[in-house]
């Protein structure tokens, strides 16, 4: 079987460990008599997952050009997911003047399965891009 290249890779990995844990998340929440699919968690792991696939992509094309500069573009790739967070989650959240743990989790859960895989595959990226540099 032929090798993937690195971002086929991450696409594919993120897909699947996002179901993953969009389905442990689910079964922990119906385990508990919790609100399943309640506190926008479908659009949290669905922006979380789309903006991390466009954020590494965008740090996959730029790799040669501003290899000196991936790190600000990846904290900018973060600085953009808290601008969604604040304007497509956040005041569904504070709405009754209290974040809860659930409310917590539906974002975060994601954003961090997220965050791991693009900082994992950005530090291989880096590495590949300087190792053929030598």
């Amino acid at each position: 079987m032929p090798k993937l290249n690195l971002p086929i890779q991450f696409f594919l990995l993120l897909v699947f460990l996002l179901f993953l844990s969009f389905g442990i998340h689910i079964f922990v929440l119906s385990t508990k008599s919790l609100p399943v699919l309640e506190n926008l968690i479908v659009r949290s792991y669905l922006v979380n997952g789309i903006l991390a696939a466009f954020i590494f992509s965008a740090l996959y094309q730029f790799r040669e050009r501003l290899k000196n500069q991936i790190g600000f573009l990846f904290m900018g790739g973060s600085f953009l997911k808290f601008i969604f967070f604040f304007l497509l989650f956040y005041p569904s959240y504070k709405s009754d003047g209290d974040m809860s743990g659930l409310e917590f989790a539906s974002f975060f859960v994601p954003y961090a399965v997220g965050l791991f895989l693009e900082t994992f595959y950005t530090s291989k990226m880096l590495k590949n891009l300087e190792e053929s540099s030598e």
